[in-house]
């Protein structure tokens, strides 16, 4: 998965359970693509401190992953459900009952 979308499902995912503060941080260099010195200089800290900070919030997302596996199952899903909706534009009426059973099962998991 590319490192912006693996960056932004985790945000998504898990962004609320860091403070505001790492939050702005991560929000302004990680989606608003500012450089580290423009963050450091407007919220008065060092670039290494903002470096760091960035450093650190990836870190806590991906733990929060590997405990959670939200976004993991949430690709696995999605992917799911596209194969499912290829499927039924191509599938003859007995094969939709398979395609219903399909989906069943996935409601199931969330």
């Amino acid at each position: 998965m590319d490192k912006i979308l693996e960056q932004t499902l985790l945000y998504d995912f898990y962004g609320e359970l860091l403070t505001e503060h790492q939050k702005q941080i991560y929000e302004d260099v990680v989606f608003g693509d500012y450089s580290l010195s423009e963050v450091a200089e407007e919220q008065g800290i060092s670039r290494q401190g903002v470096h760091d900070l960035v450093k650190r919030c990836n870190k806590l997302l991906q733990e929060y992953e590997s405990r959670l596996h939200l976004v993991e199952r949430f690709v696995a899903v999605k992917r799911q459900i596209e194969e499912m909706k290829r499927s039924l534009q191509e599938a003859a009426e007995p094969d939709r009952e398979e395609l219903t059973r399909r989906l069943d099962k996935i409601l199931e998991e969330l």
